[in-house]
């Protein structure tokens, strides 16, 4: 699964959102309709598919159950994670404790990341754009070295 793309859209007063057509496709939606919302970094929620999510278990398998950050992000991440439905629509609920973690209350933006989606409030969005694009060659530069080193 290779996820792109940047889309704008709205939240409804369910809290529904409309996931776009070209993520969906990739997806495999609807076929492919097993997906799971959780709590991700920089105050984004993540879309998994099962089988992303069982490859995050898995490396966190392979971690020392005894070790405290392990436990404390395990316990976090799995106690917030639950089950995204999307329905006929193209579209997923997002659950009102996550909205809120996450400042979701009407514009949001969905983007790809190679094999999630991020979902992110488009003010949050636009302020990691206007902090991060800047050094987007740096970042490439240092990402595109580590990479091709292991």
């Amino acid at each position: 699964v290779l996820l792109t793309g940047s889309y704008r859209r709205n939240l409804d007063d369910k809290l529904r959102l409309a996931i776009p057509k070209q993520l969906r496709d990739a997806l495999g939606f609807p076929e492919n309709n097993s997906l799971f919302i959780a709590p991700g970094n920089d105050r984004a929620l993540v879309i998994y598919t099962a089988e992303v999510l069982e490859q995050i278990g898995k490396s966190l398998g392979k971690l020392s159950p005894a070790a405290r950050e392990t436990r404390d992000f395990s316990r976090l991440f799995y106690a917030q994670a639950q089950p995204a439905e999307v329905d006929r629509q193209g579209r997923l609920r997002i659950p009102p404790e996550l909205a809120k973690l996450s400042g979701l209350l009407n514009e949001v933006v969905v983007i790809g990341v190679r094999d999630r989606i991020e979902l992110w409030d488009a003010a949050a969005w636009d302020q990691f754009l206007a902090k991060t694009q800047p050094s987007y060659d740096d970042l490439a530069e240092s990402v595109f070295r580590d990479a091709m080193t292991e």
